[in-house]
């Protein structure tokens, strides 16, 4: 399995990939956070913190996350490598764990030079420092529990097919629709039980929870429950070719 996802990151970073989504995660919230005038610029703001960076980031992380891991199963079935690499002495979840864990892994080295942001912010503050330290953490937790759903969702949109952009349409829309679209279905049911039912089924709705600093363990277990699913989701797609 570590040969495997050794294999898997040496991949993204022997071509532009890893680091083409790098530069366009910290690129594209760079650019709302501190040029573009509005609501999420931080200068404009009059408020030290990153509440513009834990809005913008799932809404970019919508595409960028799809984007990495449309790859993932659908080069190897484009290849014919998937049936060469799934008679290997290694089992399926491990397969999957590795392609899952080498994805996870370039999200997270995307969101490491992020805290450029908050000691930009930090020094900015008056005083210098005036940021809830505590309420940017939990935030931060927040945005690495809706990482590793988007991963897993991008995992198994991609075992799905052998065209990597049919993997990363279907891994958008579908990463939308729980993220945004729960939220949207709700609202046209007038029974409370019903609308409570689909909210609590929305990404959006844990992920504020958590972003706001607050972590609750309903929303991490949300979020470890939805990914777990999807991964033997995966796992027994892989499976199917056995049947």
């Amino acid at each position: 399995m570590l040969a495997l996802y050794r294999k898997e990151l040496s991949a993204f970073f022997s071509s532009l990939t890893g680091y083409v989504a790098i530069l366009v995660f910290l690129g594209a919230n760079g650019i709302f956070m501190w040029i573009i005038p509005g609501n999420n610029n931080v200068l404009d703001n009059g408020y030290a913190g990153l509440e513009p960076f834990f809005i913008i980031a799932p809404w970019i992380f919508m595409f960028l996350i799809p984007a990495i891991t449309m790859r993932l199963f659908s080069e190897e079935k484009k290849n014919g490598t998937i049936e060469l690499l799934l008679t290997r002495p290694i089992s399926d979840m491990s397969v999957v764990l590795s392609k899952y864990l080498s994805a996870l892994t370039i999200v997270g080295i995307a969101i490491l030079p992020t805290f450029i942001y908050f000691i930009s912010v930090y020094l900015l503050g008056n005083p210098i420092g005036n940021i809830d330290i505590g309420g940017t953490w939990g935030s931060y937790i927040g945005l690495f529990f809706l990482a590793i759903v988007y991963v897993a969702i991008g995992v198994f949109c991609s075992s799905f097919f052998d065209n990597q952009i049919v993997a990363f349409i279907i891994a958008l829309v579908f990463t939308f629709i729980l993220y945004f679209g729960m939220d949207a279905f709700a609202m046209l049911f007038s029974l409370k039980k019903g609308e409570y039912f689909l909210q609590g089924l929305s990404i959006s709705r844990h992920y504020k929870s958590m972003s706001r600093g607050v972590i609750d363990t309903r929303d991490m277990i949300y979020f470890i429950s939805l990914t777990v699913i999807l991964i033997m989701s995966t796992k027994l797609k892989l499976q199917t070719r056995k049947w």
